[in-house]
């Protein structure tokens, strides 16, 4: 089971440049999210374990808040996007 994990430009320097990781296995995006380079997931996730408000995660184009938060299950071949919220009037 392969999932692609899409990085926002600002994650690359801390996952040696690359824009996607590709892993051979992962069950729910928590999962995902562990297996990533630990300068990633300490921007993505806080200190309890939880999302960091400022970061949108997708699972293909479906926001993972509409999908069970970080306990989502991932399939193969599934698309899990990081992006940075956008926010500004």
């Amino acid at each position: 089971m392969a999932v692609t994990v899409h990085l926002a430009n600002y994650l690359r320097p801390f996952a040696a440049e690359r824009g996607e990781v590709v892993l051979s296995s992962a069950g729910s995006v928590r999962e995902a999210l562990a297996q990533l380079p630990i300068g990633v997931r300490d921007r993505v996730l806080d200190g309890a374990g939880a999302a960091r408000q400022h970061v949108n995660l997708f699972v293909n184009q479906t926001h993972v808040k509409e999908l069970g938060g970080l306990e989502a299950t991932l399939v193969d071949g599934d698309h899990l996007h990081i992006l940075p919220a956008v926010s500004g009037g």
